[in-house]
């Protein structure tokens, strides 16, 4: 039971911006959690905390320990990355554009409206205040979008909506404040800012600005040469006004000053020995103006790599271009698609380019020298409405609104392959049981199987008239193909081999949205909206065989895994519990107040007296058939243990605010006289820059009434899996495919505990040479690295006494042992040897607790099927190798 959040499938990308720590971890927000994503070794990982809402900015520290993370409330968490846990808390008061760490890790820039805060960056140690206020720049008139450190850390660039980007000096001088150094004449919004170096000096020699309507300004730096106290004047330099400019000569009024701010810094750089030099007394100069030509298109992301002088920048049609500075010469123009560009970044080398695109959940990595992807991932569009995993437990395939399938490997957390043929919303997967061939239907009238050796679409079930396919099933030889419609109320039977269309069961009065097939023979159960489920002998051909009665809507049906058991969930939030071979009802769980909870933004009731959702949508037994996962229109997934039907552990699948149906309790605070503030459409952004979010609007197809709440997503579960190992579970969610597994951490629950037991005793024993003993005293502790250090201890040659010798009690923990050293341990022959010994000795106990032991083997089976991939495609990779190597060997 003890299951704990392990990753987010479905969504790679949602908004906000990415950023890359350590050259190759590449990290972007998902709603309010964080993904990490190792471009090397080619895994996603999802951060196991989140926000309160959706993350919207993202900042790492330049050696990769700290991250920082805002949400759309100013909620920010300060993050040790490697150890994966949130040191500190701030809210900021207002909204937070942009954020940077300095290059030398002391401090954070923030800009917050119109306002740039310089804040001390937080240690590892504890402090009651960890993060300081040092400075506050309130110089910009409108809102600030775009920070640039200068590599020593001594001076930050600010761009904002008031077309202009600022210089500010963070160092206090003795004379007073001094107004930043203004960069004027872009027509739009600034979008970036940037400084360059000499590639000799590493000094600051130029300064680059982006606005939004494609134009890079390149400026120039001529430093102190003569013309220190004019770049050093109070009022802020214009182009447009020369003549009100004062002279070099001029020595009036405010010059005093001026020559005690220049005495002050002159100070400074000669005690440094000329190492600090002063960007805000020497004269930038504007040298050159270039435009991208992409109207009417607007730039909306861009990034700029100081050591190779390359700037990238991403459009809202799909197009990015590469671009090397100063001479602004095009490297790459290509588009990626037609929507918005919302993140475009370097890596640390600058050889792969990171670009995110918030509406279609799309994120890639290209190596521009190449030509070439690191990373190409895509979520669903719309939400995810129905799961499978496959035998193995290896893949997991999702289908959802916008008609695609994606077939995800569970352990990386990677789509591999996307199918796109079916032209209506996919609403139930199947996987074949020879793990090679996934099952479809889709409201396009159509079954289709796919082969995922080939990738293709190898047959299609189709029936006389169309028809809209709600549930699907397939026996366990693989035989018979099985959907139930939405429309017509029937089920229809195919052949597997050879795709015709056997026989069409009638006999519901509903939508059959519940198909399953017994595990132990060919009896079918169906569900429908007309009150009952319905037991079918397929293969005799004589119609329903039997009939359980309900008082509602029955919305979901599933066997337990030994086939002696049936579970329904009808529409007033109970479970029913049916023995098939008898036709008994069992046992009866009311659901109703454990699933109940959140209340919507148009609900009129609270969320204790609302009917509505209260009722489980989706069931899922355990691999072991002891208890039984139920999830629905609520922000719960329940857990219920079936003999004592009591209620084990219920699961909150988000606590983001930013979704519907959250609260418990809406803030009284939010509501005003034209309805709550949250459904009041106060956006005021450009229609032609595009969205900076996935957004869900289209789900209503845009018809009068059908978006209540202005489209915001209303938290619920539409489909729930255990995985056949037992070992994870997934949950297809509003926010995604959550996928929860069995928390790894040590818990100490000895199976046969006695005042002998003890660890020293397991020493002792090994130290003895007893490794029998050793390995079932081990055993009755049940501590993992006890029971791996035993197994690892006993020689190769006594494996087939010591496996003989062990009790057949312990055999399902020293199979999962097994599993885990077969994905961690080097030595793969000596695990399979005891794989082997153990299956000579105990086969018979084996095959007789099948049912008990099915969970553990699957997990071996998962673990053994890696590791012969992980072999086969070296194997492969070094077959023509090796052939050239002998070829030569024998021409020499």
């Amino acid at each position: 039971m003890n299951f704990k959040f392990q990753n987010l499938l479905g969504a790679p990308y949602r908004g906000g911006n990415a950023v890359i720590a350590n050259n190759h971890l590449l990290i972007t927000p998902i709603s309010n959690r964080i993904s990490i994503t190792d471009l090397i070794s080619s895994t996603t990982t999802t951060l196991p905390f989140h926000s309160s809402s959706n993350i919207d900015r993202l900042a790492a520290s330049p050696n990769g320990l700290f991250l920082l993370a805002v949400d759309d409330n100013s909620r920010a968490l300060f993050i040790n990355l490697p150890r994966r846990v949130i040191l500190h808390r701030i809210t900021f008061k207002g909204p937070v554009t942009a954020l940077k760490f300095s290059p030398n890790g002391v401090y954070i820039a923030v800009a917050v409206g119109k306002l740039v805060q310089i804040w001390k960056s937080p240690g590892f140690k504890k402090e009651v205040f960890p993060f300081e206020l040092v400075r506050t720049f309130a110089d910009c008139n409108g809102n600030v979008t775009a920070l640039e450190w200068s590599p020593d850390s001594e001076y930050l660039l600010a761009g904002s909506k008031d077309l202009t980007a600022r210089l500010f000096c963070l160092r206090k001088l003795l004379s007073g404040y001094v107004k930043p150094f203004l960069f004027l004449g872009h027509r739009d919004t600034i979008v970036g800012c940037f400084f360059g170096v000499d590639k000799i000096t590493k000094r600051v020699n130029r300064a680059y600005t982006v606005s939004r309507d494609g134009a890079i300004f390149s400026w120039s730096y001529s430093g102190n040469d003569g013309n220190e106290l004019e770049g050093e004047k109070s009022e802020p330099p214009s182009p447009g006004t020369p003549d009100q400019r004062p002279s070099a000569g001029d020595h009036g009024g405010d010059n005093a000053n001026v020559k005690k701010r220049k005495n002050f810094d002159e100070r400074v750089v000669n005690s440094d020995d000329d190492s600090r030099y002063l960007l805000h007394t020497g004269k930038w100069e504007l040298v050159k103006k270039d435009y991208f030509m992409q109207a009417p298109a607007k730039l909306t992301a861009c990034d700029y790599h100081r050591d190779l002088d390359l700037v990238v920048v991403g459009f809202s049609n799909g197009v990015f271009g590469l671009y090397q500075m100063p001479d602004f010469v095009c490297i790459h123009l290509l588009s990626i698609s037609r929507e918005k560009i919302t993140t475009a970044v370097f890596n640390d080398l600058g050889s792969w380019l990171t670009f995110g695109c918030a509406k279609l959940g799309q994120l890639l990595v290209w190596e521009w020298k190449s030509e070439s992807y690191i990373l190409k991932q895509q979520g669903h569009y719309f939400d995810v409405n129905c799961l499978a995993f496959s035998p193995d437990s290896q893949l997991l395939a999702t289908g959802a609104d916008d008609n695609k399938i994606k077939v995800w490997n569970v352990s990386s957390g990677f789509c591999f392959v996307t199918f796109s043929e079916h032209t209506n919303a996919v609403t139930a997967l199947h996987f074949m049981p020879g793990n090679h061939c996934l099952l479809s239907a889709s409201l396009d009238g159509t079954v289709r199987a796919w082969d995922l050796f080939r990738y293709r679409n190898f047959r299609t079930f189709t029936t006389p008239s169309s028809k809209q396919f709600v549930s699907l099933a397939s026996d366990q030889s693989g035989e018979v193909i099985c959907a139930g419609t939405l429309d017509s109320f029937e089920i229809f039977v195919w052949s597997m081999k050879t795709g015709r269309l056997l026989d069409v069961l009638s006999g519901h009065e509903g939508p059959v949205h519940g198909l399953m097939f017994s595990p132990t023979n060919a009896i079918l159960a169906s569900s429908s909206w007309d009150n009952t489920v319905r037991l079918w002998d397929v293969f005799d051909g004589k119609g329903a065989v039997e009939t359980f009665r309900h008082n509602h809507d029955v919305l979901a049906v599933v066997y337990r895994p030994d086939g002696r058991q049936l579970a329904c969930s009808t529409l007033d939030g109970q479970i029913h519990f049916w023995d098939p071979i008898d036709g008994l009802l069992m046992y009866t769980i009311d659901g109703r107040r454990d699933i109940a909870g959140g209340r919507l933004m148009t609900d009129r009731r609270t969320a204790a007296n609302s009917s509505s959702g209260k009722c489980f949508t989706s069931l899922c037994y355990s691999a072991d058939g002891s208890y039984i996962l139920a999830g629905g229109s609520s922000k719960y997934i329940c857990m219920y243990d079936i003999a004592d039907q009591v209620l084990l552990r219920r699961f909150q699948i988000t606590h983001n605010l930013s979704l519907d149906g959250v609260l418990d309790f809406l803030n009284s605070k939010k509501m005003t006289e034209a309805g709550p503030m949250d459904l009041i459409d106060d956006d005021n952004s450009d229609a032609e820059e595009g969205i900076d979010k996935q957004t869900r609007g289209n789900l209503g197809y845009n018809l009068p009434g059908s978006m209540p709440n202005r489209g915001r997503p209303i938290i619920r579960t539409k489909c729930l899996r255990i995985a056949p190992t037992g070992r994870s579970w997934a949950a297809a969610t509003t926010e995604g495919v959550l996928v929860y597994s069995i928390d790894e951490s040590f818990i100490f629950d000895p199976t046969d505990l006695d005042i002998d037991v003890t660890p020293e005793a397991v020493d002792a024993a090994l130290n003895e040479d007893q490794p029998s003993r050793a390995l079932i005293l081990g055993l009755r502790l049940n501590e993992d690295t006890l029971i791996k250090k035993c197994i690892l201890a006993v020689s190769p040659e006594v494996i087939p006494i010591v496996a003989s010798a062990v009790p057949c009690r312990y055999l399902q923990r020293l199979i999962e042992a097994f599993a885990e050293l077969l994905e961690s341990s080097p030595h793969l022959e000596f695990i399979l040897r005891w794989c082997q010994e153990l299956c000579k000795a105990h086969g018979n106990t084996i095959q007789q607790n099948s049912r008990n032991l099915l969970p553990a083997l699957k997990s071996l089976q998962k673990a053994i099927t890696r590791a012969h991939q992980d072999l086969a495609e070296t194997c492969s990779t070094n077959e023509y190798l090796l052939r050239y190597l002998c070829s030569a060997g024998t021409k020499k």
